[in-house]
């Protein structure tokens, strides 16, 4: 598995890594293409400008290293939106203003809360919590179209408020498969995100029910991407990635360039 579809660099709010030393340490493990995918989470609550950066620059500086790097790796510019319902045109004009090869749209945001802080849980049981996410991807689809792949779609999970490490599928089946449909309906894909394992949920992001149906239902397109924030992120767990995805009954993985899917054999 040579390909790392999920990464984060110092344009990201939530890392401070350099670009440069992350192509350094992708040649290091032997990666042959990655692809730089930073955030972009407008209206984020209380911080507008926290994952936002100037995209200029952002195009700028990924460019030339594509050309420097060019005989040791190939670096795709991509982008992860933070999607909310109000965000879908202004999500579409950036989409349609650059050039990128491939474009994740993940929730992050909830009701202007991020799970990831303990305000989401205030007055909610964690299943009433975890309902109210899957509800809300249905919500952003309903407005959202310009990604190519949706993040981990069980991000939640991360962040329980009694850190439990994982959570029942059945419970949530069938909202979960209403967004997987949606989603195939759609044209668009799902990740395989290994961040779950260094989260210590000891599956990804999202676990491997979800795949496996995605798959059942007839979705093709899946990525595979580390989430990695840090250089010591960059692949994480990358050894257990076909196993979970020939388990599933997936014959391929996807790579993207100039938002055009292309399927790579297992």
């Amino acid at each position: 598995m040579f390909y790392d579809y999920h990464i984060h660099t110092q344009f990201s709010g939530d890392s401070d890594t350099p670009v440069r030393a992350m192509l350094d340490h992708a040649i290091l493990l032997g990666r042959k293409e990655i692809c730089i995918t930073d955030h972009m989470d407008y209206d984020y609550p209380d911080h507008p400008n926290l994952f936002t950066f100037d995209i200029e620059e952002y195009f700028s500086t990924l460019s030339a290293l594509q050309k420097e790097y060019s005989s040791t790796l190939t670096i795709k510019i991509g982008i992860e939106y933070g999607l909310m319902p109000h965000l879908g045109e202004r999500l579409k004009l950036l989409a349609s203003s650059y050039p990128f090869d491939f474009i994740i749209g993940s929730s992050h945001v909830v009701d202007h809360m991020d799970p990831y802080y303990l305000a989401y849980w205030e007055g909610k049981t964690e299943e009433d919590g975890i309902l109210r996410y899957f509800q809300s991807i249905l919500e952003n689809l309903d407005s959202c179209f310009d990604f190519d792949v949706y993040g981990h779609i069980d991000y939640i999970i991360r962040y329980l408020p009694s850190k439990k490490k994982s959570y029942s599928y059945e419970l949530y089946q069938t909202i979960i498969e209403q967004c997987l449909k949606k989603l195939i309906s759609m044209g668009k894909g799902i990740e395989l995100n290994t961040s779950g394992f260094r989260y210590g949920l000891n599956a990804p992001n999202p676990r491997v029910e979800i795949l496996k149906r995605y798959h059942e239902l007839g979705g093709e397109i899946i990525t595979v991407g580390s989430d990695g924030h840090k250089i010591e992120h960059l692949a994480y767990d990358f050894k257990r990635v076909k196993e979970i995805l020939t388990t599933c009954g997936f014959r391929y993985f996807t790579r993207f360039s100039q938002r055009k899917a292309e399927f790579i054999p297992l």
